[in-house]
């Protein structure tokens, strides 16, 4: 492996890592989008087929699997969650996630094959790094309705065992529809609660990849940028943190974090505010921009070494009820 996201010199085995790399992706996409197609809990066949897809990606790699059962309105569901432990600061969490369920009605190739392509592809350009902090790849279940924001989503359940666990996750980042880009002019739309002042500081082209946190993840945010730069210098990085009374900004996984007062960021093209397949049957993988998304994932494995070496300890947390 040539993966070196602190290089300043030209590796001339970088392009052909690059090419490996979006092999990659488009295979995990195909395989999830396009062989077995829509994925969620009254698919059984499809979710067993998903969970062995990823499960043995991360066990070729030399991961451990572990599966996190729980009930999601009377029926079993299923995280896969893989580690890599730090050194000097093993207790440190910093945690990758991303839905690999889908809506009834869709293929859902960026919705969400692109982001679990991602992070299966971050966690093999870091399987050998070594890191002070320990990272934590999630495979989540039951983010899509019916079960979004029914405390039986994936990601809430993983937040908030982690809590009870009083794990100390000092940055998560959920990953949401990350393989979609145009650019054309005004591809872009804007969320409709961003006050008139501020849109015209937000971009209009939907060519670039949004990192969003809530208020209270501003640090976080600004060590994703400075990582994902070193890692992607020609992939527009779009981050912001914004009150969490835009809605849009709650609608993935990130959400379940905040929730348990961890710091977290969504990683995404912004999924319906510039996507026209978002929840169709013709999201498919051929609708993809593979690679921007190779772009996006060198981008992520070098912000996620950069924060699990430099992201600072977070505050002592508010009180909070994980069971609530």
């Amino acid at each position: 492996m040539c993966y070196n996201p602190d290089m300043t010199k030209p590796d001339p085995s970088q392009s052909d890592n690059h090419q490996s790399t979006e092999s990659h992706l488009r295979l995990h996409v195909d395989r999830l989008a396009g062989l077995i197609g829509p994925r969620y809990l009254e698919k059984p066949k499809s979710i067993i087929a998903t969970l062995g897809y990823i499960e043995g990606h991360w066990n070729s790699m030399g991961y451990e699997v572990t599966r996190e059962c729980f009930d999601a309105l009377g029926k079993e569901a299923t995280n896969l969650i893989v580690e890599k432990p730090g050194t000097s600061r093993s207790d440190e969490i910093i945690v990758v996630g991303a839905h690999y369920d889908t809506v009834f009605s869709t293929p859902g190739a960026d919705d969400n094959a692109s982001a679990v392509a991602v992070m299966l592809e971050v966690s093999r350009l870091l399987k050998d790094s070594v890191s002070k902090r320990t990272i934590r790849f999630v495979a989540f279940a039951c983010e899509e309705p019916p079960y979004f924001n029914l405390d039986c989503m994936g990601s809430q359940h993983h937040a908030r065992q982690s809590r009870l666990r009083n794990d100390n996750i000092v940055g998560m980042l959920c990953l949401e529809m990350v393989g979609y880009y145009v650019t054309e002019p005004n591809s872009q739309n804007i969320p409709p609660l961003i006050p008139k002042l501020l849109r015209r500081f937000f971009p209009t082209r939907g060519d670039f990849l949004a990192a969003v946190g809530n208020l209270a993840s501003w640090r976080l945010c600004l060590g994703f940028r400075r990582g994902f730069k070193k890692g992607a210098r020609s992939m527009p990085l779009f981050s912001i943190c914004l009150p969490e009374r835009i809605r849009e900004i709650r609608l993935s996984d990130n959400s379940s974090f905040w929730d348990q007062n961890y710091p977290a960021l969504m990683l995404t093209d912004t999924s319906f505010l510039r996507n026209p397949h978002y929840h169709r049957s013709t999201d498919t993988p051929e609708t993809l921009d593979y690679a921007r998304m190779t772009q996006v994932t060198f981008g992520v494995a070098s912000a996620v070494q950069h924060l699990s070496k430099t992201l600072r300890k977070k505050v002592a947390p508010r009180t909070i009820n994980p069971t609530g």
